[in-house]
């Protein structure tokens, strides 16, 4: 059984699939690398930088929504940031305590706050952006024809190959559970036992999960020495890409080359 949905790709004619994959990588690199180094509060220049984005998701003829949707991974880890809208110094907008402890919103860490969101959800939708309009394979090729280490390029190739094996193991396991639960008759009726016993099962079988993952690793990693494996796997030489390509590129490299001197030398 191959698990298919893990693959984000979605096949489509737009030109954003058609567009080199060595061009999308670089460009979608230097579109986060520019969002990156905009300063806090520079809100002229996310507005223009996520009018771009918006018109990359368009021309990719994907529904904005499911960029919007997929993009909603960021939250969990800008929460992290969330103190520095108490611990920054500066002009106080509320203050409020909770028992004896004393809480005040300044307006640099609310402004700080806002635009590692912004930054975040913008780098993420155009990672996502890149993921869906280029095949996996043509990602592992352009970072090799960009000159990224090999073991960084295997190890990443590697790890989205045998994470659907992977999976498939879980949900062998996963399967197996369901078939030994029993599920009382009528409405409401579980399956199982109590939660400590759901907690012991589902601990069991994680670690079940990490011994056969371990063991399968060293069988595989065995069999792919004695097939001449050397730390790279091969492949055929790209082809050239075409001028228009090239021109897509400089371009894009021009247009976020301006916009982040613009930000850098209007905000700091």
């Amino acid at each position: 059984m191959h698990v298919h949905f893990l693959d984000p790709y979605h096949d489509g004619r737009s030109l954003i699939h058609h567009l080199d994959a060595r061009v999308k990588l670089v460009l979608a690199i230097a579109y986060i690398l520019t969002m990156s180094l905009t300063p806090a509060g520079a809100w002229p220049v996310y507005l223009l930088l996520m009018a771009i984005l918006l018109a990359v998701e368009v021309l990719s003829e994907e529904s904005i929504a499911f960029y919007q949707n997929r993009a909603l991974l960021a939250v969990p880890f800008v929460l992290a940031a969330f103190p520095v809208i108490f611990t920054l110094p500066g002009p106080e907008l509320v203050a409020f305590s909770i028992g004896s402890w004393q809480f005040q919103v300044s307006m640099p860490g609310l402004e700080r706050f806002v635009s590692i969101l912004i930054k975040s959800w913008a780098s993420v939708q155009m990672a996502v952006v890149l993921t869906t309009t280029t095949p996996f394979p043509d990602l592992l090729m352009a970072m090799r024809a960009l000159r990224l280490p090999r073991l960084l390029v295997g190890v990443i190739g590697l790890m989205w190959r045998y994470l659907f094996v992977l999976v498939d193991e879980a949900m062998r396991l996963n399967r197996a559970r369901a078939s030994r639960s029993g599920e009382a008759a009528g409405a409401g009726g579980k399956s199982g036992g109590t939660f400590a016993w759901r907690a012991r099962v589902t601990g069991g079988m994680v670690g079940n999960l990490f011994v056969r993952s371990f063991d399968r690793s060293d069988r595989i990693y065995v069999s792919m020495l004695s097939r001449g494996y050397d730390g790279e796997v091969r492949s055929l030489p790209q082809p050239a890409a075409p001028r228009w390509a090239w021109l897509v590129l400089a371009g894009g490299l021009l247009v976020l080359g301006l916009i982040t001197a613009i930000a850098l030398l209007g905000w700091t």
